[in-house]
């Protein structure tokens, strides 16, 4: 007899074991994470809050093509212009690095 997976399991958990789970950052109220559409060149990622993969905050897509598309979840679309550009940037270098630096830990170059 084959089992399923129960919902206790999580998507999140399945994903994670996939290699879909790029990391997570905050915004110090709710915690995100990054996933990524497949495993070898994904065109896009999703970014979702608290663990809640149906929770999905922002997608990004056209990552082969170079031709990017941010689309905001529902809930979302009303957040403030720099707290969205600020999520962006931070979902980008999870996606490319896997996690984002501490706050206020940046490295600056002079030249």
């Amino acid at each position: 007899m084959t089992t399923r997976p129960s919902l206790r399991d999580g998507h999140a958990n399945r994903s994670s074991r996939l290699g879909l789970d790029r990391g997570d950052f905050s915004d110090g109220v709710r915690n995100f994470t990054v996933r990524a559409s497949c495993v070898d060149a994904p065109d896009s990622f999703q970014v979702y809050a608290d663990g809640n993969t149906t929770e999905v905050v922002l997608v990004i897509s056209g990552l082969n093509s170079g031709e990017l598309r941010a689309t905001w979840g529902p809930q979302w679309r009303t957040a403030s212009e720099s707290w969205r550009d600020w999520f962006e940037a931070s979902a980008f270098m999870v996606f490319h690095n896997g996690t984002r630096p501490d706050f206020g830990r940046g490295r600056t170059c002079n030249g």
